[in-house]
């Protein structure tokens, strides 16, 4: 696992030790920035269920102006920290230790992309995807929430302020995007 572009390019980032995160495999993250990096440079991106980090650092790294990452369990936060201090990403950084849905429930601070990429099979992306579109503000206008699931996972959504429009499978990892109606 390692930072693809930008600012750490090559940087390895490390694990979080145990079975409770699934990384993003190198194939779809690098077919992801691929899709996102015209638009980086001075977004803001918000990395919930951040696992090791290593999404929101890959933005941070290709010139994201912030980027949040909110987790909950303490071994992935110490590897989000120390993955932001090995890249010499911490400007920009903010590393907040809470449940998503806490955090959520706090009043919206608009972000250009929500990343979600909660733990498999337990319907989580769903119920941060409803959450989400219950609060747009959440998203700037022209915005977008990106979740990442095993195939298997998808359900379509119905959804009132936000639609898919996109759907890219990778092996193992579908990302999904959405954006506010118009």
């Amino acid at each position: 696992m390692r930072v693809i572009a930008g600012k750490a390019k090559g940087r390895t980032l490390r694990s979080v030790p145990g079975p409770g995160t699934r990384p993003i495999t190198n194939r779809a993250k690098a077919a992801l920035f691929s899709i996102l990096n015209p638009e980086l440079p001075g977004c803001r991106f918000l990395d919930l269920f951040a696992g090791t980090g290593q999404v929101g650092i890959e933005a941070l790294s290709r010139g994201a102006e912030r980027a949040v990452f909110v987790e909950r369990g303490q071994a992935a936060l110490r590897t989000i920290r120390a993955n932001l201090t090995l890249t010499q990403l911490q400007i920009g950084a903010e590393v907040i230790p809470a449940d998503v849905f806490r955090y959520l429930a706090r009043p919206p601070e608009a972000f250009d992309y929500v990343y979600v990429a909660p733990p498999q099979y337990r319907g989580l992306w769903v119920q941060t995807l409803r959450h989400l579109d219950l609060h747009p503000a959440w998203l700037v206008d022209d915005g977008w929430a990106i979740v990442q699931i095993h195939p298997q996972e998808y359900e379509p959504q119905t959804l009132e302020h936000l639609e898919l429009f996109d759907q890219r499978q990778y092996g193992s990892v579908m990302l999904c995007f959405y954006q506010r109606r118009l």
